[in-house]
């Protein structure tokens, strides 16, 4: 019965297949020649099978163990595996990473970031939502998430509880689709002309949350509660907008999408931060994940537009 197939079975079939004998399998597994044999009868005896010829002086292999020695390699690569992470669990326990990322966030950046750290803690176990607005700071304050990357325009839920640190800054564009009327104005576009158009905002879903429009040139707006769904209204001409520049890198390249200029209208950059429950003390792999989503974008090769260093002892100051 293959129920009772051991992963000793295994490891005495490819040694012998490895040395070349029953003998030198016992060499290399000490253990006494007649262990070896009698593992071997087991086996075949569990498969149904013959795995070695009975007429030779070497250790020759039947077309059945030909065929069955790369699985039986396959098992006990896996076991050594199981038996590695049970060890590294043993030893440090299974480190837990929750964390809201906002849907600004770049998320080819987050990608390889959580790739990184699968590679550097591969017994983590990540739990991630993907929020907007204040929604990753509520998660931080009911204790779902220990972590949340904000945009710092956004007001703090609780600033008494929750603090901030400086993450990284990422470039907006305002744009819209090459049929809108917009795309068609010459020279620099007032604040007034872009409020006279509809545009294209993101807001927060939840309930009870703080409502936050930052960049809003009027009062003609159409809400949308996905980053997504903005995107493919700029595409359709049904408005215009604002969005990170990773976002629509290929739409603009492809001429999907057109960069709008502004008249007397600073738009600055994109700016996040982490925020995390005050006196919370980060563990070696939170604080992995923390410092590579501030690292430059492997991407891009580079950081896009950092931070001024008296905006990042403002915030700072602020999260203190």
């Amino acid at each position: 019965m293959l129920d009772n197939v051991t992963i000793n079975q295994l490891r005495a079939f490819v040694a012998v297949c490895d040395q070349g004998s029953f003998s030198g399998a016992a060499r290399k597994l000490r253990r006494a020649q007649s262990a070896i044999s009698h593992a071997i009868k087991a086996l075949e005896s569990a498969f149904d099978v013959e795995l070695f010829e009975r007429n030779t002086r070497k250790a020759q292999l039947t077309v059945a163990g030909r065929s069955l020695l790369p699985d039986a390699r396959a098992v006990i690569s896996r076991t050594e595996e199981m038996k590695n992470r049970a060890g590294a669990i043993a030893k440090a326990g299974t480190p837990q990473v929750s964390v809201a990322v906002d849907a600004y966030f770049p998320r080819a950046h987050l990608i390889g970031c959580l790739r990184t750290l699968q590679a550097e803690f591969p017994t983590a176990a990540i739990n991630l939502r993907i929020t907007t607005m204040q929604g990753g700071e509520n998660l931080v304050l009911e204790k779902v998430c220990a972590l949340a990357v904000t945009i710092d325009d956004v007001p703090e839920v609780k600033p008494d509880a929750v603090e901030r640190s400086w993450l990284r800054d990422e470039k907006m564009v305002t744009i819209c689709a090459p049929s809108h009327p917009l795309a068609s104005t010459p020279g620099p576009i007032p604040k007034d002309e872009l409020g006279r158009q509809i545009q294209i905002v993101v807001t927060d879903n939840q309930a009870g949350t703080e409502k936050t429009q930052q960049g809003v040139a009027g009062k003609r707006q159409w809400l949308v509660n996905d980053l997504g769904a903005k995107r493919d209204l700029l595409r359709a001409g049904l408005g215009w907008g604002h969005l990170p520049q990773h976002l629509v890198a290929e739409d603009l390249a492809s001429g999907q999408l057109v960069e709008l200029e502004r008249r007397a209208w600073h738009f600055r950059p994109l700016t996040f931060v982490i925020s995390q429950r005050r006196g919370y003390d980060l563990s070696p792999c939170e604080s992995r994940l923390v410092e590579l989503l501030g690292s430059p974008d492997t991407s891009a090769g580079k950081r896009v537009g950092a931070a001024s260093p008296a905006r990042r002892k403002n915030l700072k100051a602020r999260g203190a």
